[in-house]
């Protein structure tokens, strides 16, 4: 069976870390962690672990180029680890914060990596664990919203919400799409998310 390659999407440097466009990365840390691996640059413009995930082979990775331009780096691994299985992880605007959304295929939602990581793959088709950021307060622009760290109040349930998210990964790449939805899609982290 073909490696699983888990892409977490995020923007590379010290000052986007916090950043709710990161969360993709957060998520790719933790499983790096629970694969007791350390992330190590790869010819693909991206940082990789490899090893075994919840008992199946697996690469977790994170790319060295900007999110608008996540595609080249998952297309190169794809073709270096000869595999047509991929999840990617991203934060979505459209689900709220404290809830996870897996889904197969389906539009960006004009999230510049989906976008990016679509056109170089020539279509949609791979598997996505959506982090639910919300959508921005008042008429906060989207591009500031996703480019500032979790609101105070986010910050304490954000430990919980990686590790579920986490699980999700483990969950997908173990027994499949759909079994993972109807055990997560009930579980979701009852918080208000910040005030509007």
């Amino acid at each position: 069976m073909d490696k699983w390659l888990i892409v977490g999407l995020g923007n590379p440097g010290a000052e986007y870390a916090g950043n709710r466009h990161n969360a993709g990365f957060m998520v790719a840390d933790e499983l790096a962690a629970r694969m007791g691996g350390r992330f190590k640059v790869h010819r693909a413009r991206a940082e990789v672990v490899e090893g075994r995930l919840a008992g199946v082979s697996a690469v977790v990775a994170k790319p060295l180029s900007f999110m608008n331009l996540s595609g080249g780096p998952v297309k190169a691994l794809i073709d270096f680890y000869k595999t047509t299985q991929l999840v990617v992880v991203h934060d979505e605007l459209d689900v709220p914060y404290g809830a996870l959304r897996m889904k197969l295929g389906g539009g960006d939602n004009g999230h510049n990596g989906l976008k990016s990581i679509t056109k170089s793959l020539g279509g949609p088709a791979y598997l996505r664990v959506r982090f639910g950021i919300g959508r921005p307060p008042g008429r906060m622009d989207t591009a500031v919203y996703v480019l500032k760290d979790f609101a105070t109040a986010e910050r304490k349930d954000l430990p919980f919400l990686v590790d579920r998210a986490a699980d999700v990964v483990e969950s997908l790449i173990q027994v499949g799409l759909e079994p993972t939805q109807n055990k997560f899609h009930a579980a979701d982290l009852n918080v208000s998310g910040p005030p509007r």
